[in-house]
């Protein structure tokens, strides 16, 4: 029989409730009070992420954040800076122990990210797992040239047409995976690169140029453009079926969603979170 896992759709959300809630599910799950979970959500206003590493002051500019009015995060897992405006978001909530869950960091990836992957099938989209090959692409990965998340391949990142469609990040705390990622319906990249610092302006104009040949939105890619009510459907459809679930709605209560927003104002909307050297 299939096991079963808990869904939540909570659409747009602010920047810090959206980390919190991620993170209040990794504690709920770790104390056995929730099943795995997956989720789908938005972002309101649009936001730019960084990964928890990230350095603030080296790598991004904070006056090109304010213009758009976006909102700003660091997220609790590692990886790059991703401008959440047109996608869909999806995090995966399971235990480090789960019979599915290789021990392996990479491994888990492919394993979770097998519900993307038949999400963009069910678009009709050919998506396949990235493995960078090149001594190039694998000393990308250690250090990677620029702070933009879709800038360079990773490990079972999906790949459409040789081209990147999706990122992920991932954090394991208290026994337990979160894995969260974006599925990127459009992109403005000018609007992309304006958010981080280079060297100087001709990198980013090089940058920007080559970026394409590396990142596509889905929208690129179909000659109708997926709605992100469509997206919802064909990626719930793909976790149930690439992770062999089925899913059953979750609503939170009154009383994990006021923890959440406590969550999210000691943490996620602290300045000393987001701008930490």
């Amino acid at each position: 029989m299939k096991e079963t896992w808990n869904y939540i759709n909570s659409e747009k959300c602010s920047a810090a409730f959206n980390m919190a809630l991620d993170e209040a599910l990794l504690e709920w799950h770790s104390a056995g009070e929730i099943e795995p979970t997956i989720r789908f959500y938005g972002w309101d206003p649009p936001t730019l992420s960084i990964g928890y590493f990230q350095k603030v002051e080296k790598e991004i500019n904070l006056e090109a954040v304010q213009k758009f009015g976006l909102g700003f995060v660091r997220r609790p897992t590692g990886g790059r800076g991703v401008l959440h405006e047109h996608e869909l978001t999806y995090s995966v909530i399971v235990s480090e122990n789960h019979p599915k869950m290789p021990k392996g960091v990479t491994e888990s990836y492919r394993v979770i990210s097998e519900g993307v992957l038949e999400g963009f099938r069910n678009l009709g989209l050919d998506a396949y797992f990235a493995v960078p090959k090149t001594k190039e692409e694998q000393d990308l990965l250690k250090s990677p040239r620029s702070a933009v998340c879709f800038d360079a391949p990773s490990w079972y990142e999906l790949v459409v047409e040789g081209r990147k469609v999706a990122g992920s990040a991932q954090t394991r705390q208290k026994n337990v995976i979160l894995q969260h990622g974006s599925i990127i319906l459009d992109l403005d990249e000018n609007k992309l690169f304006e958010l981080f610092k280079f060297p100087n302006e001709r990198v980013r104009e090089r940058m920007l140029k080559g970026f394409s040949k590396k990142a596509v939105a889905i929208n690129q890619l179909r000659e109708k453009n997926v709605t992100i009510e469509e997206a919802e459907f064909a990626f719930k459809h793909g976790f149930e079926k690439g992770l062999e679930i089925d899913l059953k709605p979750y609503v939170l209560s009154d009383e994990q969603i006021s923890y959440v927003h406590e969550l999210a104002e000691k943490r996620y909307a602290n300045d000393e979170w987001n701008f930490r050297k």
